[in-house]
């Protein structure tokens, strides 16, 4: 009453104050003016988040014709007999940096694709490059693929030997005419995100991009690679170097020329 300090009901007796002399701009309130109303959560005590129930058959199904009403290509999904469904999700790959490959390797055939041959353990030989900036790649998955498995199916399709553990799944979104990137848990499921968003791509695409957990992770690395980064950080810093000089002599000539326009003129 004398300090005005203010605190829940249900808190008052952990509170322990020392203002017995009021001043004299502060008003003599009642106690009881100074509690709030009991707060829905107690403060020792943390609520759980209610996790959704998951989708009956029936739902399921209805979100599945919702969505093959929209879609307006052959890439429909079905929904199985025992409630799994299966569809198509595209994702793009937006990977700054050089991957690891089996070298001198031929591509996969149809061939090998179907008798399930891994062409990159025939060899111990690698080499790395840069894949096509924002490739996009299409994967067949079903309801129970995860976001983990979605990962590991992208790097053994392009050959990839780097550890999974390096690239991240993110969803894309766009509201407001902002682009929103959000990295998912390696247990989601990609596409039931695909179902719940609908097949416009604008909506919500998969973006496969590297890993960035702000402490990069030396070890995983192999010394080919680490030699690798070190000759583009190499090339970088030339060419930053470059660009500065090339700007400074822009600047110099422009410099040169001003004055020697001026030298011709009174004052």
């Amino acid at each position: 009453a004398d300090c005005r300090y203010t605190c829940h009901q249900e808190c008052r007796s952990l509170i322990q104050l020392d203002c017995r002399r009021p001043g004299p701009w502060q008003s003599q309130l009642s106690p009881e003016s100074t509690l709030l109303p009991p707060c829905s959560q107690n403060a020792t005590q943390t609520v759980e988040e209610e996790k959704p129930e998951p989708p009956t058959i029936q739902e399921i199904k209805q979100r599945i014709e919702k969505y093959n009403a929209k879609v307006t290509n052959c890439l429909l999904m079905k929904l199985n007999e025992d409630g799994t469904y299966t569809g198509f999700i595209k994702v793009h790959l937006k990977l700054r940096r050089p991957v690891t490959v089996p070298a001198g390797i031929r591509p996969q055939s149809i061939y090998d694709a179907l008798k399930e041959v891994n062409l990159a353990e025939m060899t111990d030989k690698r080499t790395s490059f840069y894949l096509p900036l924002d490739a996009i790649k299409q994967l067949h998955i079903s309801s129970t693929t995860t976001v983990s498995e979605v990962i590991q199916g992208l790097l053994k399709k392009f050959m990839v030997v780097d550890n999974p553990q390096k690239f991240a799944l993110f969803k894309e979104m766009r509201k407001d005419g902002q682009v929103l990137f959000q990295k998912l848990p390696l247990t989601e499921y990609p596409l039931y995100l695909r179902l719940l968003a609908g097949p416009d791509t604008d909506v919500l695409s998969f973006v496969l991009k590297e890993n960035e957990t702000g402490e990069v992770e030396w070890d995983a690395f192999s010394i080919p690679e680490l030699q690798n980064f070190l000759m583009i950080l190499d090339k970088e810093e030339k060419d930053k170097i470059q660009q500065v000089h090339r700007k400074y002599e822009r600047f110099k000539q422009r410099l040169q020329q001003t004055l020697k326009e001026a030298r011709g003129k009174p004052g």
